[in-house]
């Protein structure tokens, strides 16, 4: 039987998770699972159908009840139409952190997750994946930056998809997030006790890569 390897990558927001787990996915020709697209779609989903996203009942009335999956090309799909660009208004960000403290919802998506790594070698990123949706994964690895820093990240990255924003509603946001996350009842945001902590505060995106691709090696994935 062939074994199928795994790299959870855990973090607050905006700490880079998602273009460092790209590429390193890229790198060892794993399939990269974006986990906090599943919850910005499932965010997007409930502010779409007229439902109250601070309302745990009435949002968690969609589990079951719409798809999200990734198309080839690694797009977020919801009922089967890209959403990718959606998900990154300033309405969802507002209010992801509270869909996704919802438990009902965090199991309908964690079970999707699981389902996606159990036949493929795979690189996940999200708040909870070394925790509990993976936590048997080859490599964990908590990846933290500044509030200062990640705000900028954010703004940057927001100007340059042409999403109106500022960097104090970026701050704002995050740091908002960052207290829900840490602070929620069910799987909150904290390292597993079996992950390295890489700061990326001032690190380029390349030295992030070429450090866990150092971790990964050592634990025989490569």
């Amino acid at each position: 039987m062939v074994k199928n390897y795994s790299i959870a990558i855990d973090g607050p927001s905006a700490s880079g998770k998602s273009t460092v787990a790209k590429l390193v996915a890229k790198k060892l020709g794993f399939v990269y699972i974006d986990t906090g697209a599943m919850y910005r779609a499932f965010t997007y989903a409930v502010i779409l159908n007229g439902l109250n996203p601070e309302n745990e009942e009435e949002a968690s009335s969609l589990v079951n009840k719409i798809d999200i999956n990734f198309s080839d090309e690694n797009k977020i799909l919801l009922n089967g139409k890209d959403v990718s660009r959606e998900i990154r208004d300033n309405l969802v960000a507002n209010n992801v952190s509270f869909i996704a403290s919802y438990k009902q919802i965090r199991l309908f998506l964690v079970d999707l997750q699981r389902k996606i790594a159990s036949n493929k070698n795979v690189v996940m990123d999200g708040r909870d994946i070394g925790t509990y949706v993976l936590k048997d994964a080859n490599l964990k690895i908590f990846q933290v930056a500044s509030v200062e820093e990640r705000s900028k990240r954010r703004y940057l990255e927001n100007k340059e998809k042409g999403i109106d924003t500022t960097y104090d509603d970026c701050y704002k946001n995050i740091t908002t997030r960052d207290y829900i996350d840490s602070h929620r009842a069910f799987c909150p945001l904290e390292p597993a006790k079996d992950s390295i902590e890489i700061n990326t505060t001032e690190m380029t995106i390349d030295e992030v890569v070429d450090a866990i691709l150092v971790e990964a090696k050592k634990k025989g994935i490569n």
